[in-house]
């Protein structure tokens, strides 16, 4: 972290700390939609009932990627408590405040990147 300012670090953890919170709430309003569903009996056919799965289908897709996405929001977070936040975990060169003021979660620079 010998690249970034204390004032960075700070602003960066307050965005990570943000998405999280963020997060947090849709992943409560997944949860809640992932709740098993009740087919209306009174709905025009087999077409309200295919509706309702895949909409669930979607909510499941959704419920993966918080999840991913959590877990890059936490692992930066003990990055920067390890004191490692904005150096790539593949390279261990510097990640560009730029790129991080984007993309606070990211474990790795520009060059590394998928």
């Amino acid at each position: 972290m010998d690249h970034l300012t204390r004032e960075q670090v700070a602003t960066l953890t307050a965005d990570l700390d943000r998405e999280l919170r963020k997060l947090e709430r849709s992943m409560r309003t997944t949860e809640e939609a992932l709740r098993p569903v009740k087919l209306d009996q009174t709905a025009v056919g087999r077409l309200s009932r295919i509706d309702s799965l895949q909409n669930q289908g979607l909510t499941r897709n959704l419920q993966e990627r918080e999840q991913a996405k959590l877990g890059q929001i936490v692992a930066a977070v003990q990055r920067v408590e390890a004191g490692t936040y904005g150096t790539c975990v593949e390279c261990g060169g510097a990640i560009r405040f730029e790129r991080l003021e984007v993309f606070p979660e990211t474990p790795t620079c520009a060059a590394c990147s998928p």
